[in-house]
């Protein structure tokens, strides 16, 4: 599981393309296409990762390497990425700031994920290294100087035991009552897999400032599910968690006990919470290895992507239904061919206010660096899809993220790079 973000961080850089849109085979369209930040290695980090607005209009997130030289073990000077800040300038051009860089120590290093802020201002996040070795979760404070300090909120794995979680790269959420909630890859109490299969976790502020982790649930492996994927978690209305493992689920198709997962965590009056598996990944058409998360429509019907199976072997688009007796329909929505449609989408979905879906694929395209998708609900109960940017890492690149919109509906992401030439961009689809 940790070898492909490694290899994702190892392989990429941003955008460039092709104008290669289609709305249906033989139909082309055009998006216009602007690079607003190209990364270039070093102390300004590179490999970036998912994006987020303020109320100001700057977007901010994460590099997994990049930053001070420290001890992460991902590039040959072991550098452990930053936190930066991208600002709008009156020209058009922004400008980068480096709001922490980590160093592999005590204050992590190596983020896999986007941040999230609370109502305050501050921002939080995870690492996958740094802290005990095993990540950390942490907040960002902004200083009156401008400055932002970091408090790390829980660091993984004891010298003792890893039962609370290892290895973090999926984002975090909150609750209503200001509680976070996260994943980790490995760690937990099953002896099923080597290291542990993966936890959800909740954290909960102390009147001290001091935050306490909890286990809602540690996977077991096979059935259960193994290795939960790099996307965060979503609540419903009614407070049940959702979210995907990569492997387990039984299937003989795939390793490390199955094809992957989706789950249901169902909290219970005495504090505990109880996991409904509502689809096991088979394989072949059927798909295989999610990596991102999950979205609702407004239906209360989930979508996700998977980053092989499907027909081709590429990855797929899925939507599971609930029915009356509790269980889940799956259905396919798109198949990728590897091609010049994509293929292997690590990043996840978001919906526009017509119900449209967008999304990207890490490779495939008509260089094999990547696609923007636009997949629209036709008449017929079929979705059709539409290119709207084929990447040809010049400078973008293998783009393993999800996007996100402004006010006006334009589309933001980023790429991660070739990590030789290129090392990651940030751009902007008008659609």
């Amino acid at each position: 599981m940790k070898c492909r973000v490694l290899a994702v961080v190892s392989a990429a850089l941003l955008v460039v393309i092709l104008v290669t849109l289609m709305s249906a085979p033989g139909a082309w369209a055009q998006s216009t296409y602007k690079t607003l930040y190209r990364f270039t290695g070093g102390a300004a980090g590179w490999a970036p990762n998912a994006l987020i607005f303020d109320q100001a209009g700057s977007l901010y997130g994460m590099t997994s390497v990049g930053g001070l030289i420290g001890d992460c073990h991902l590039t040959n000077n072991g550098s452990c990425g930053v936190v930066f800040k991208l600002t709008p300038n009156p020209n058009g051009s922004w400008t980068e700031s480096v709001l922490h860089s980590f160093t592999g120590g005590a204050d992590g290093g190596a983020p896999f994920a986007g941040l999230i802020f609370d109502q305050a201002g501050n921002l939080y996040g995870t690492t996958n290294q740094g802290g005990n070795g095993y990540g950390v979760v942490f907040e960002l404070t902004q200083n009156p100087d401008g400055s932002w300090t970091e408090n790390v909120l829980h660091t993984f794995c004891s010298l003792t035991n890893c039962d609370d979680g290892r290895f973090a790269e999926a984002g975090l959420i909150f609750d209503t009552a200001g509680n976070l909630y996260g994943t980790t890859v490995q760690g937990g109490g099953s002896s099923y897999c080597s290291g542990g299969c993966g936890v959800v976790f909740k954290l909960t502020s102390n009147p001290d400032g001091s935050w306490t982790e909890s286990v809602l649930h540690s996977l077991m492996g096979g059935n259960d599910g193994v290795s939960l994927a790099t996307g965060s978690l979503i609540f419903d209305t009614t407070g049940n968690l959702y979210g995907t493992t990569t492997w387990g689920g039984g299937s003989t198709a795939c390793g490390f006990g199955g094809c992957g997962t989706v789950f249901r965590l169902t909290p219970n009056p005495d504090g505990s919470w109880t996991e409904s598996l509502l689809h096991s990944f088979k394989g072949g058409k059927d798909g295989s290895n999610p990596w991102a998360g999950l979205i609702f429509d407004g239906t209360g019907d989930l979508y996700g992507t998977t980053t092989t199976g499907g027909a081709y072997s590429a990855g797929m688009v899925f939507e599971l239904i609930p029915n009356p007796d509790g269980s889940w329909k799956e259905k396919l929505l798109h198949l990728f061919t590897g091609g010049k449609d994509g293929g292997a989408p690590y990043g996840g979905l978001i919906f526009d206010q017509a119900g449209n879906l967008y999304g990207m694929t890490e490779a495939g395209g008509a260089g094999g660096y990547g696609v923007v998708f636009k997949l629209t609900p036709n008449s017929n109960g079929g979705w059709n899809q539409r290119l709207l940017w084929t990447f040809a890492d010049h400078p973008g690149a293998y783009p393993a993220a999800g996007l996100i919109f402004d006010a006006a509906g334009n589309l933001y992401g980023t790429t991660q790079g070739d990590g030789t030439t290129t090392f990651g961009s940030v751009f902007e689809i008008t659609p």
